[in-house]
């Protein structure tokens, strides 16, 4: 089995990237969708939240309301630390729980938007980054995503520095080419992890 951390800044597009892999047959492990199942109603993660947070981050129905958690800890840097000592380890089982689940010759890729913020990068047998420039991330999450501008900054100066994410790649993946040549791209990355997974294999 070949581990890999896929990481990206906010608006990178390591979310196509992750779904290019999937169809060549990488079995992927989401870290944002995990984080989500963790916190849904009648879980203990909700509870524990709840507990920290208190009631008024419950939407009508009973889900966790984002927004308003979000906006709690993103303004508060030791309720954010709380929350992720909360959800990180829950987050951190589940995703050994599908990795072990994996068949043993598979290339399991890790979409986690931390990686590089949480020094998670030794976890892995390596990194891919997904990569582009802070100026096309601010136009995608504006133009794309309908952020203000404002919020769009304050979320990219909230993540690792682009410098801090190349560190810790393996293999870079330029995002700031049309869909033809990231798919092209990722054909070939795709074809250096089985490389290595198959090399990586007993016997």
């Amino acid at each position: 089995m070949l581990k890999v951390g896929l990481t990206g800044g906010i608006g990178a597009g390591k979310s196509e990237v992750s779904r290019l892999l999937v169809e060549h047959g990488a079995v992927l492990i989401d870290a944002d969708r995990i984080a989500r199942e963790v916190v849904a109603p009648g879980t203990p993660g909700l509870a524990a939240v709840v507990e920290a947070f208190g009631r008024e981050v419950l939407a009508q129905d009973g889900t966790l309301d984002r927004p308003r958690l979000g906006a709690i800890v993103f303004a508060d840097p030791e309720k954010r630390a709380l929350l992720n000592s909360i959800v990180h380890p829950l987050v951190g089982a589940r995703s050994a729980e599908l990795e072990a689940a994996a068949a043993a010759d598979s290339v399991v890729v890790h979409d986690v938007p931390l990686l590089t913020e949480n020094g998670l990068a030794s976890l892995y047998d390596l990194v891919i980054v997904v990569d582009v420039s802070p100026e096309t991330q601010l136009d995608r999450l504006v133009r794309l995503r309908g952020m203000s501008e404002e919020d769009a900054r304050a979320r990219m100066a909230a993540q690792a520095t682009r410098e801090k994410r190349l560190e810790i790649a393996d293999i870079v993946i330029d995002n700031e080419v049309p869909l033809e040549e990231l798919g092209r791209r990722v054909r070939e990355v795709w074809g250096e992890l089985r490389g290595r997974a198959a090399a990586d294999r007993p016997g």
